[in-house]
């Protein structure tokens, strides 16, 4: 079997953007909907709503993401046991 990838794939050292990107498109996406949905209720327009807020909100979570991540991998480290512990 071949170690080449796949010619639409990024390089591994990308990964953790990769991650930050697929993590903040859905978490924004929930956070989008459930907030519009107390804020405004389902009613009429409430999808048109959600991806403007949307919209707005992914960036933030995709900056976000990448900001906290040096971080939350240390607070994994200290509060993870290694393997064979």
């Amino acid at each position: 079997m071949s170690s080449r990838r796949a010619p639409w794939k990024v390089p591994a050292r990308f990964a953790p953007v990769a991650f930050a990107f697929f993590m903040s498109l859905l978490v924004a996406f929930v956070m989008s909907l459930a907030i519009t949905a107390m804020n405004t209720g389902l009613a009429d327009g409430y999808l048109l709503r959600v991806l403007r807020s949307y919209a707005a909100a992914w960036p933030v979570a995709f900056i976000s993401v990448l900001a906290v991540r040096p971080l939350v991998l240390r607070l994994v480290a200290l509060t993870v046991a290694g393997p064979g512990r």
